[in-house]
């Protein structure tokens, strides 16, 4: 894991419980983006602003919090990005959306592909309850983006980028 300057930990989306657990494979702070609608309920929304969570609106693209997410990344901070943009429905990993691919053109910032394995079992999404079954991150290497990676700008470049990093997520394996 990079533990200095900035980083994107990229990670598939399978239950509420990814963040936290996410945020015990770093030994340093980390941004979160969290969904907009979490910040209704008055205990979050006092309670998440002290976690570095960056509240995004999920319809449509949200310019605000990737803005903010970019200056949290220019600033040398890490920050854990779902390149799927919400959790999944049935267990499996979804296509990755574009708002990372931006952030990557912007910053340049190194990228640590990680894959969770269990948390869909363990609270899927859409009900069903807790259920206690292992959950299992798998940390790959970091990806380090150039220039020359983002070649001429056109309108494939940010889902470009975002499926790299989605295919890498996908490599991962449990061992």
């Amino acid at each position: 894991m990079i533990q200095s300057g900035p980083v994107i930990l990229a990670m598939n989306h399978q239950s509420y419980l990814d963040p936290p657990l996410a945020g015990t494979t770093c030994d340093r702070a980390i941004y979160f983006l969290a969904k907009r609608t979490l910040m209704k309920t008055p205990l979050l929304r006092w309670f998440l602003p002290k976690l570095n969570v960056i509240p995004v609106n999920q319809e449509g693209i949200d310019r605000s919090a990737l803005k903010a997410l970019i200056r949290v990344l220019k600033s040398g901070n890490a920050a854990l990005v779902f390149p799927e943009g919400a959790r999944t429905l049935d267990g499996n990993l979804q296509p990755a959306e574009p708002g990372l691919g931006l952030v990557i053109a912007k910053t340049l910032a190194p990228v640590v592909p990680m894959r969770i394995f269990g948390a869909h079992e363990a609270l899927p999404r859409g009900g069903g309850g807790l259920h206690f079954v292992p959950i299992t991150i798998v940390v790959g290497e970091p990806i380090f983006f150039t220039p020359t990676d983002l070649g001429s700008p056109g309108k494939d470049l940010y889902p470009r980028l975002s499926q790299c990093v989605m295919d890498a997520i996908s490599a991962l394996r449990l061992n």
